[in-house]
């Protein structure tokens, strides 16, 4: 286990994720620059950056290269601006507020919106299959990402919210719907740092996945909890609009206490699911807690 705590090694590597994503994302000066301007607005300063901080986490574990481990973290973190920009329009969430500043197409128009969003999608595997290493490796990194990405993952997940507002959904469909929306992406952040490194076998696998379910359903509870029970400028997004939107979430089906009751467990399946890789996957355990214990 490093020396450094916890807060410090976040905040580093948040800023390193904040330098690449500047590298690595088009100038506002690269024409067309409107969109270029846009794309920057969307993915830079701002947000937990919890899904590289995920990468850089099991990069650890495996002895990542940093280099390899910035792109994937710069990748996912795309792929999450992309979605975020998307689910604030006005066909989707409606939302006007992202982040403690106006939404993309508050700020600049739709069609900017949506260009914005296929555009960091784009760069996020464009990303992926460039720089130097093995190439082989870099294809399975594309494939993750895309999978968790798709009808299959991410959007598969969205299209299943959408289609559920105003419907009774059984707990059980409530959780499939978010290992899709949310989990998917939160278990290729896990697997792209851990796939950074070196070879990783059939069982560390298997204990990265059962990590990265619990930790994507308990980032899930705990957002139902907050969207129910904290203000709109602690969140830095509109507050309450699961409810006024009709929508199920774990509050409404299960309640405040129970709702936190089982995050509180998943951050513990989360622990146990690590124990294979000892002090290694300290920073792992920390984040989990970070998952669960956020206030906003």
């Amino acid at each position: 286990m490093t020396a450094q705590a916890f807060p410090d090694w976040m905040k580093a590597v948040q800023a390193s994720v904040e330098e690449a994503l500047a590298a690595f994302i088009p100038g506002a000066e690269t024409l067309p620059a409107g969109l270029h301007e846009a794309m920057r607005y969307a993915a830079l300063d701002g947000g937990k950056r919890v899904r590289p901080l995920l990468v850089f986490a099991a990069g650890e574990v495996f002895d990542a290269d940093s280099a390899l481990l910035s792109r994937a973290a710069a990748a996912v973190e795309m792929i999450h601006a992309y979605s975020l920009v998307h689910d604030d329009m006005p066909c989707m969430d409606d939302d006007a507020l992202r982040r403690g500043k106006p939404t993309v197409h508050v700020k600049y128009d739709e069609a900017t919106a949506l260009l914005v969003g296929d555009a960091l999608q784009s760069q996020a595997f464009l990303l992926l299959s460039e720089g130097e290493g093995d190439a082989a490796r870099k294809l399975g990194m594309v494939r993750l990402l895309a999978h968790a990405s798709g009808s299959l993952g991410m959007c598969g997940g969205q299209a299943i919210d959408l289609a559920s507002v105003g419907i009774n959904l059984s707990l059980e469909e409530l959780e499939q719907m978010h290992r899709l929306k949310t989990g998917a992406l939160l278990r290729a952040s896990v697997l792209l740092g851990a796939m950074s490194g070196k070879q990783i076998d059939a069982s560390e696998t298997a204990a990265l996945d059962a990590y990265a379910r619990a930790i994507g359903l308990a980032f899930q509870v705990v957002d139902d909890v907050l969207d129910a029970t904290a203000d709109s400028a602690t969140l830095g997004k509109t507050a309450g609009k699961d409810a006024a939107g009709n929508k199920p979430t774990y509050v409404s089906i299960l309640g405040l206490e129970q709702s936190r009751q089982l995050a509180e467990k998943l951050r513990n399946d989360a622990h146990n699911a690590l124990a294979p890789f000892k002090n290694n996957a300290q920073r792992l355990r920390e984040l989990a807690d970070l998952i669960v214990q956020r206030k906003a």
